[in-house]
């Protein structure tokens, strides 16, 4: 019989395995354990594969997007430096923004403040925001603006204006001689649907009445006015448990169905519809031209199927930020202005044709933002089925007013001065780049361990006291 402990015997026997290697005596003497250095196991580098490549995304995303709104905030930054008198304020823009179709007014808010307030900020303007929760609010703001200088030039109206804080503290200003800057202003308009609202206020501030149209009178029918008299007559006036009548409880009830459905009804109607463009007349207070404007690109997409499209925006908001940018940094300049341009082909003397997808540029700028509004904004309004829906109607333009309306950009000199405060190779207007600071250094000085030579310089130094007392005596 063969002996079966015969190695030679035993076909394909697996080789015992080697050793493993002996700790390094000098970790061993500090207690560290044993650490094999090892390759991960397939699931690990498929986890850390994905997990790794999004981040690297995120974080080159947000580096440039930091560098692209460094870039224009430092081309606008000598404006903070310029001096002014005594008696002047700063330029004032005005700002208009209203909640995205679908969404809330945080959301726009947002927005502003992440692409655009930076860059006002470094310049140090002034600016009013207009807003808008609802669909009409921001039209019926801008054509009121409109109606109140018209009134301050002189034009009768039997509107009374009542007293606001805005009009005590210009009145105060202009008794105290303090005037504006000396400059252009402009307007920025955020989002597709906030534009379609600017430009129907400004239509209807300037071309439309002073005074509001009459409300439409609603006759009651005579069946049901006959039977509420019959319920008055015979119930009478009951006093209830508080000492009011039943006539005091009716009035207070129609009051909160009042409020009900002004709630409902949105903001004030318009003075005038599109289709009374061409036989208003222009005020005496028209101007020649009007402020530069400039859209702001608001993308904004609600939907679980767009989570593809919502996440490659959130991995390129570089780009947006390049964009919006530009955009501000030309209306804070205000070194350039062009009119909006227009097939003249297709001009008439009275207005533009009614169509979204018209010749005039106010009419496509942002137009493929309307593909991504919600779906329920196309719904008509249940309360209101007659109510006007700036959003999803058509646009009208007049030919007065869109001729005067130019768009604020960027002069050739100012673009290659971009270039270059990009490429590190200019700073801010009069200043030289200060020299680069480690990462450390930048670490300590962030999180409280010490102070920039910049703001050192600055620090006043005080005298100690206390010594100078004990010399004295």
């Amino acid at each position: 019989m063969a002996d079966s402990s015969n190695p030679g015997t035993a076909a394909g026997a697996s080789k015992p395995k080697a050793a493993p290697r002996p700790p390094n005596p000098v970790f061993k003497m500090m207690g560290m354990p044993n650490i094999r250095l090892r390759l991960p196991s397939r699931n690990w580098m498929i986890f850390l594969t994905i997990t790794g490549s999004f981040a690297g995304a995120v974080i080159y995303d947000r580096r440039e997007k930091r560098r692209s709104q460094q870039k224009w905030c430092e081309l606008v930054s000598h404006i903070a430096n310029e001096p002014l008198e005594v008696n002047e304020m700063r330029r004032k823009l005005t700002v208009y923004l209203a909640a995205p179709p679908g969404d809330g007014l945080r959301v726009a808010r947002d927005h502003f403040k992440e692409y655009v307030k930076p860059i006002l900020t470094a310049a140090a303007l002034d600016y009013t925001v207009v807003e808008g929760r609802r669909e009409g609010e921001v039209r019926a703001t801008t054509a009121e603006s409109i109606r109140k200088l018209r009134r301050r030039a002189g034009e009768p109206s039997s509107v009374v204006e009542e007293p606001t804080v805005e009009s005590a503290v210009s009145d105060m200003r202009e008794r105290m001689g303090i005037k504006d800057e000396s400059g252009p202003k402009g307007d920025l308009v955020i989002g597709r649907h906030t534009w379609k609202e600017y430009v129907r206020g400004l239509h209807e501030g300037w071309l439309g009445p002073l005074d509001p149209p009459r409300a439409p009178v609603v006759e009651k029918p005579i069946v049901e006015s006959l039977e509420d008299t019959l319920k008055d007559t015979a119930g009478g006036d009951k006093p209830s448990d508080d000492g009011s009548t039943s006539t005091e409880q009716n009035s207070e009830e129609g009051e909160k169905k009042e409020e009900k459905r002004s709630k409902f009804a949105g903001p004030a109607p318009a003075y005038i519809s599109p289709a009374d463009y061409p036989e208003a007349h222009l005020p005496p207070s028209f101007p020649q031209s009007f402020d530069s404007s400039v859209p702001i690109e608001f993308p904004h997409i609600l939907g679980f199927l767009n989570t593809p499209i919502r996440l490659y925006r959130y991995l390129n908001q570089r780009h947006l930020a390049e964009n919006i940018g530009r955009e501000v940094a030309a209306l804070v300049l205000a070194s350039d202005a062009r009119p909006y341009s227009n097939d003249s082909s297709s001009l008439t003397d009275d207005s533009l044709p009614d169509s979204v997808g018209g010749t005039a540029e106010q009419q496509t700028i942002l137009e493929l933002e309307e593909k991504e509004w919600h779906k329920s904004v196309h719904k008509p309004d249940e309360h209101n089925p007659e109510k006007e829906r700036e959003w999803t109607e058509n646009m009208v333009l007049d030919q007065r007013i869109a001729s005067r309306m130019q768009r604020a950009i960027l002069s050739p000199e100012d673009e290659s001065r971009a270039q270059r405060v990009g490429a590190q190779e200019e700073y801010i207007l009069g200043r030289e780049r200060p020299a680069p600071v480690p990462f450390w250094q930048r670490m300590w000085i962030k999180y409280g361990y010490g102070e920039d030579e910049e703001t050192l310089r600055r620090k006043p130094i005080l005298p100690n006291v206390d010594v100078d007392g004990e010399d004295n005596n």
